[in-house]
């Protein structure tokens, strides 16, 4: 399995926003926050930050190809960027914070080097698109205290992406993160009228409402990962119904007067896609909410099969 493993290395300023948007898709094995394309060996943060070292602020992301491609990782690298500004990213300023693609091989070169022609050429951006493609070179792990920020220090982290300007840039550009693709080619009538009209399906007419197989339900969209079969249970509605997400912070929420009512909407973080909605009226023992989601917006994975498609480090949920 080891010997199917690339690496992709991407500049994208400050580490602690590049990491949690890869590091829950599926065939992800790790990624870890560093310094890379400078001339320092084994720098300190300090020494980065103080512009004489030459590095970048990066991460490196170890893979599996054949479940996501490399493709689709520079896709998302440039929904987390602005890769219009040579100087840094948001408030944050200097070298350091310069974005760069760091490729491996010939094959990412290529890929890179299309991705950014196609986005230059897209018209999205008025100003040039001026994120570098470069040669890896060595890459520096960072501190331990930098690995994993988004898990160690969340409310910080929220903040930050939002204090620094990154949260907003996205989401007045880039939207849902959806990149290029024709969502309309690859979801049936159902599956894109709920996920992204914000339909609804019938109850007691959809694949899951009464499913009880052992695994984890992903986003038809993305394949984020949403809910645990763990946390599954009938509340006699009609739909899957959850008392928990997997991660918090793969679900947002918003609230919907739609139809006369008065109820808080559940989407997906990355794909934007409209899941359900959440009560309050769910088992108490187990938090008292009710995640009431539609069968057309997930995917089943059956735990046999979750390290094969690339989910294997969800597994501990059924230890």
């Amino acid at each position: 399995m080891a010997n199917h493993l690339e690496k992709a290395t991407f500049a994208g300023g400050c580490f602690w926003c590049m990491v949690e948007p890869f590091d829950t898709r599926p065939g992800i094995h790790s990624v870890i926050s560093g310094y890379t394309g400078g001339h320092k060996e084994n720098p300190t943060y300090e020494e980065v930050c103080q512009e004489t070292t030459g590095h970048y602020e990066a991460v490196q992301i170890t893979f599996d190809p054949a479940i996501f491609p490399y493709a689709d990782l520079v896709e998302i690298y440039w929904t987390l960027i602005d890769p219009t500004d040579p100087g840094g990213q948001f408030h944050d300023r200097g070298g350091s914070y310069r974005t760069a693609i760091f490729y491996h091989n010939d094959q990412q070169r290529e890929i890179a080097t299309v991705s950014k022609k196609r986005l230059d050429e897209s018209g999205k951006f008025k100003k040039p698109i001026v994120t570098d493609i470069l040669p890896a070179s060595t890459f520096y792990p960072a501190e331990e205290y930098h690995q994993d920020y988004y898990q160690k220090n969340p409310l910080h982290y929220k903040m930050y992406k939002k204090g620094s300007g990154r949260q907003d840039f996205i989401e007045n550009n880039w939207g849902s993160n959806k990149g290029l693709t024709d969502l309309k080619k690859t979801l049936n009538p159902i599956q894109y009228k709920v996920t992204q009209e914000n339909g609804t399906e019938t109850p007691f007419q959809n694949e899951y409402w009464d499913y009880e197989g052992e695994g984890i339900y992903v986003d038809i969209v993305s394949g984020e990962p949403l809910f645990s079969s763990k946390d599954k249970y009938d509340a006699g509605c009609g739909w899957p119904s959850f008392t928990k997400p997997i991660y918090d912070k793969q679900i947002k929420e918003k609230f919907d007067e739609s139809y006369g009512m008065r109820r808080t909407e559940v989407r997906s973080n990355y794909a934007d896609s409209h899941l359900g909605h959440v009560f309050d009226d769910g088992p108490l023992d187990q938090g008292g909410l009710r995640y009431c989601i539609n069968s057309a917006a997930l995917q089943f994975i059956p735990k046999e099969e979750m390290e094969e498609k690339g989910y294997g480090k969800l597994l501990y949920l059924f230890e």
